[in-house]
């Protein structure tokens, strides 16, 4: 299949990936738009993991109030440089991740921030559920295992489904952000307020 300018240009505004990188995908996907999307992300993704090792210390604090003023959020979204810091990809994640913790209210970053008693209370409570609803031994630990990733994405950020879009976890919006702007970008931390709580 020939490959037109006019591929090139909806995989680029679709993805971000530059001219030669989409044209490559399609020519190894022959074509098909989907599996060059996918081509280009798995790079991505591989490319992004290449540099969550490097310092994340430039950045921005974002303060966000939700309408009616009952929920606020201060988060501090780290990069690798203020240039990236100003960049409107940059600000727009900031941005949207705040609005995603004020309406989703995680407890935690990443799973290993949680601690290990609640773990494994947590893990011990859904054992015993299983059991009791008479589930075979041998089953039980897949079982608890599916209902512990579940756990997972109620009260740790990263792995959220993205309240503007649930296809995609919060996790993954971030690499999507390392790959577009070419730096590490990290959560550092995050604090949810809420009228009359804790």
């Amino acid at each position: 299949m020939k490959i037109t300018t006019q591929m090139v240009k909806e995989l680029r505004e679709a993805t971000g990936a530059g001219v030669l990188d989409a044209k490559k995908a399609l020519e190894a996907s022959g074509g098909d738009f989907d599996k060059a999307v996918d081509s280009l992300r798995e790079k991505g993704a591989a490319r992004a993991a290449k540099r969550s090792g490097r310092e994340a210390s430039e950045g921005v604090i974002e303060l966000y109030s939700h309408p009616g003023n009952r929920v606020g959020v201060i988060l501090e979204l780290n990069c690798e440089t203020d240039f990236v810091a100003r960049n409107e990809e940059f600000t727009n994640l900031a941005h949207d991740l705040a609005l995603h913790i004020a309406a989703m209210s995680p407890q935690y970053i990443t799973k290993d921030e949680v601690p290990t008693e609640e773990l494994e209370r947590e893990t011990e409570v859904l054992r015993n559920q299983a059991l009791a609803e008479g589930k075979p031994e041998q089953v039980v630990e897949k079982i608890v295992a599916g209902r512990m990733n579940k756990f997972y994405e109620e009260f740790c950020l990263l792995e959220q489904p993205f309240v503007k879009d649930d296809k995609v976890k919060i996790k993954d919006l971030i690499t999507d952000s390392i790959r577009k702007t070419g730096e590490n970008i990290k959560v550092r931390r995050f604090a949810r307020y809420e009228l009359g709580g804790e």
